[in-house]
């Protein structure tokens, strides 16, 4: 099955890399800027009415949820096969997991996420819609991430926290209390709320 992809950029060329590797064709890209006419050899069209099933390459959540609310399709998933994904595990439209990554056992991964290359994700994890977790993140088990949050290149997470939605964890933080909290920045280590 052909697949199209919202988002002429680097994070959706990572995407088309994990479709080909899974024996998945992308059909074409889509992007708002008409300046582009091609990427990586595929043509960039310029509307998406009509077109299925379609991933939201956009790394930015919040603009990812903005086209997603936006689309009237299907939505499909892309999983990069050196990828070790639990069968207890449960993926949501539209989520991308990328080389490397390890899912374990009853994790549960809304829709439109972005699980970046080389990040692990141990048990009963529930990571909300519209996350990204970025390159080499760890999450241990029982970690609990809100909507639409970020968390950043290299940071560990311990067990059983809660972290509240549309946060932003900095590179390389750990993780060590809960952060309840809603729409904040937090980075370091131990990981703190900056204002």
């Amino acid at each position: 099955m052909d697949i199209y992809l919202y988002g002429a950029s680097g994070h959706g060329k990572v995407i088309m890399d994990s479709l080909y590797a899974s024996g998945v064709k992308v059909k074409a890209f889509i992007d708002d800027n008409t300046a582009v006419e091609t990427l990586a050899g595929y043509p960039v069209l310029h509307n998406a009415d009509g077109l299925s099933p379609v991933i939201v390459a956009i790394g930015d959540n919040s603009i990812r949820k903005k086209i997603v609310e936006q689309l009237h399709c299907d939505f499909g998933t892309a999983i990069h096969p050196s990828s070790v994904i639990s069968p207890s595990a449960k993926i949501g439209e539209g989520t991308v997991i990328m080389a490397g990554v390890v899912v374990n056992a009853d994790v549960v991964i809304g829709k439109h996420c972005i699980i970046n290359t080389g990040a692990t994700v141990d048990h009963d994890c529930v990571i909300d819609d519209y996350c990204h977790i970025a390159p080499g993140v760890h999450l241990s088990g029982g970690v609990r991430v809100g909507e639409g949050s970020w968390i950043g290149i290299g940071s560990s997470v311990c067990q059983y926290l809660n972290l509240g939605a549309w946060n932003m964890i900095g590179a390389g933080s750990v993780v060590v209390e809960d952060i309840p909290e809603d729409h904040i920045t937090a980075f370091g280590n131990p990981c703190k709320i900056r204002h």
